[in-house]
């Protein structure tokens, strides 16, 4: 969210280009990321898990404070990246703008996956982040590798916002609804892969607008949510999630 108003104030106040603007975005959110890194998360290392959740609660409410000082409490507004263009789909439309969102997560997805499955540095993220005191006896640079995931993590974030601002507008509660989702289709794609997650969200903004424009453009939300509670009742470790069973 803080990062999208660095966008829109980077594309509106200095008429920057959106794709420039957007790269100081980017660069933002590295750098917020190492230093909430460096000067916080860092200092963190003996606290509990919970303690630890409240640390980034925190600063969630600090960043919600910081935002409105900086750049207003007005709403503000960002174009699409692809400004017009539709196509025609089964008497549906979808917008090139739409599709370019799609192909472009499809891309960091499948992006994502290689590093993390095919090379040294996904090797690295995903040891320490299993057990990073067992990672740093095995030579792993576990202060780098956190550090550079909280970055990773910020432009993801930043990119997230870019994608969803031009359907509402930039408040600070841009990104409330994209987390709500993002955690129910974790629930529906299964939290145990890496890719149950992405098939869950593609499933839900699919079948949302099937529903919101073939049923009914009132109540599409609410009936998703309906079908996933039914769905999880009778599979509630997900569509690829397993049950794990612990030997004793």
């Amino acid at each position: 969210m803080f990062n999208t108003f660095v966008v829109t104030f980077l594309f509106n106040k200095f008429g920057l280009p959106l794709w420039l603007a957007v790269m100081g975005g980017i660069l933002s959110a590295i750098l917020m990321g190492f230093l909430i890194d460096l000067l916080i998360l860092r200092h963190t290392k003996n606290v509990s898990p919970v303690a630890k959740q409240i640390i980034t609660l925190g600063l969630i409410m600090i960043v919600l404070g910081l935002a409105p000082i900086f750049f207003g409490v007005d709403p503000l507004r960002l174009p699409r990246l692809i400004a017009t263009g539709d196509l025609a789909v089964f008497g549906a439309s979808i917008s090139y703008n739409g599709l370019f969102n799609i192909a472009f997560g499809l891309a960091i997805m499948s992006l994502m996956f290689y590093i993390l499955q095919r090379t040294k540095w996904g090797l690295a993220i995903r040891t320490t982040a299993s057990n990073e005191y067992v990672a740093r006896l095995m030579g792993v640079p576990t202060k780098n590798v956190t550090m550079a995931a909280w970055g990773v993590a910020g432009v993801l974030g930043v990119i997230a916002g870019v994608m969803t601002a031009p359907m509402t507008s930039v408040t600070l509660n841009l990104m409330d609804e994209v987390q709500i989702t993002a955690l129910v289709a974790c629930v529906l794609g299964g939290f145990q892969t890496f890719h149950g997650p992405v098939i869950g969200a593609y499933i839900m903004g699919i079948v949302r607008n099937l529903l919101l424009f073939y049923v009914s453009s009132v109540w599409g939300g609410q009936i998703l949510y309906i079908l996933i509670l039914i769905f999880i009742v009778f599979r509630p470790y997900g569509l690829i999630g397993k049950k794990i069973v612990k030997k004793v």
